[in-house]
């Protein structure tokens, strides 16, 4: 017995030295701020800008066959002025700010998760496990989108000057696990079902290094319609007290009854929705609850009216 011993320690530290080695190769993971933009289709560039120009309020700046529409100076809204490739739906990319693109983008191919789209301005592409769209933008770009938003006017007529959280239709939660908790090191915030406590159909999870937060939709059914799709694919503007949404939108000739309609969410925090004209929604939320919170405490810090990163 001892002999066997013997003659299995040379391969007991070969695979140890090729641990250690394999941990040693992969790049630690540069910090993840917030998020930096969502990005959206629209059927009808006319209605579009009405929408993000004249109600919520915003400047639009051109870059690249894209619209920005700045929220500050770090973040903003995309909208692609060109019919969307599937009928049914409008999110086109969902995207977080980063310290260094350059070192994300090597460290998620040490993670073999491969680019869909290599670096450039700052900025550079990859998928999830479900083949949605991700973006990290390097904080302080020097070209590009970034570079854009941060020299361009903000408007005095903004419903809102902050990002809080995007959200979209997930059907995994444990597959898309593996790469948003797994890989990049997101945090968990908040759980919670949509009609019971014990359901789970929204699964939060913040920024590594933030309080920003993505939304896992997991309610979404194989027949959702145009409407559907928009609802769960959305994304949060932040306020501190929803009065001033309401007045806001009053203020640039919002029409119709969300407009003022608010709502008590099952986060416990007052909300207030808004859909574009492609159905895709806008949800108002207040930074902090006030009310009754179902189904799972809070486990981080909420966000506040600061940009991401500060």
């Amino acid at each position: 017995m001892p002999i066997v011993i013997v003659m299995f320690k040379p391969l007991l530290f070969a695979l140890l030295f090729a641990a250690i080695s394999a941990r040693a190769q992969t790049p630690p993971r540069p910090a993840i701020t917030g998020i930096a933009f969502m990005r959206v289709y629209t059927s009808d560039p006319a209605a579009a800008q009405r929408f993000y120009g004249d109600t919520l309020g915003f400047v639009r700046q051109q870059d690249a066959g894209k619209w920005l529409y700045p929220v500050n100076r770090v973040q903003w809204i995309e909208v692609l002025p060109t019919a969307p490739p599937q009928p049914n739906q409008r999110m086109a990319a969902i995207a977080f700010t980063t310290a260094d693109a350059a070192g994300l983008a090597k460290y998620l191919q040490a993670k073999n998760v491969a680019l869909a789209e290599p670096l450039r301005d700052g900025q550079f592409g990859v998928r999830d496990p479900e083949g949605n769209p991700v973006i990290f933008v390097q904080q302080g770009a020097k070209s590009g989108a970034a570079r854009l938003v941060a020299a361009a006017p903000l408007s005095p007529r903004a419903s809102s000057d902050r990002i809080i959280h995007v959200g979209f239709i997930v059907v995994s939660r444990d597959r898309e696990n593996t790469f948003w908790r797994d890989i990049l090191g997101f945090r968990p915030y908040w759980v919670g079902g949509q009609h019971k406590d014990t359901d789970v159909d929204y699964v939060s999870l913040q920024v590594p290094d933030g309080q920003d937060w993505l939304e896992y939709m997991l309610s979404a059914k194989p027949d959702s319609n145009l409407h559907d799709h928009g609802m769960m694919d959305h994304f949060s503007l932040g306020i501190a007290h929803m009065d001033a949404v309401v007045k806001s939108l009053a203020a640039n000739r919002c029409e119709g009854p969300n407009c003022a309609k608010t709502q008590l969410g099952r986060d416990g925090k007052v909300q207030l929705n808004l859909f574009d004209p492609d159905q895709t929604r806008v949800e108002f939320m207040e930074f902090t609850p006030s009310g009754p919170i179902c189904c799972s405490a809070f486990t981080g810090t909420h966000p506040t009216e600061a940009e991401p990163g500060k």
